[in-house]
């Protein structure tokens, strides 16, 4: 068993380092709200919310609040990403905290029987 440790560590030493090359990296600037949605799965009602950094606000049967909301720099439409804590108002238990990304909201979805939300957008203004 040690030899097969050994055996692949070295072959790991081997390979070359990944991320040598230059990758172009678009910044990012921050919004001063998100636009998000949510959905209620029981009546298909939905909504949408533009909700300040640093505020929260009571979607349906859930109180959301956005800490962050970032954008392409260089693309304002583009893809947005958000850091959203989702709480049950009533006993402040925690349904979801972590970033949501606009264009992939199945990456880190909330998982609530009866909800969903998630990101539509920065709002920069």
């Amino acid at each position: 068993m040690k030899r097969l440790a050994a055996a692949l560590a070295a072959g790991l030493l081997a390979l070359p380092a990944w991320g040598q090359e230059q990758v172009a990296q678009s910044s990012a600037a921050q919004g001063t709200a998100a636009v998000l949605r949510a959905l209620d799965k029981v009546n298909g009602h939905s909504m949408d919310a533009e909700i300040a950094v640093g505020s929260s606000a009571e979607m349906f049967g859930l109180l959301v609040t956005v800490s962050d909301c970032r954008y392409p720099a260089e693309n304002p439409t583009g893809d947005a990403y958000a850091f959203l804590t989702v709480r049950n108002p009533g006993d402040s238990a925690v349904q979801f905290e972590g970033w949501m990304i606009a264009s992939s909201p199945a990456l880190n979805p909330l998982d609530h029987s009866r909800y969903d939300v998630w990101v539509i957008r920065c709002s920069s203004s």
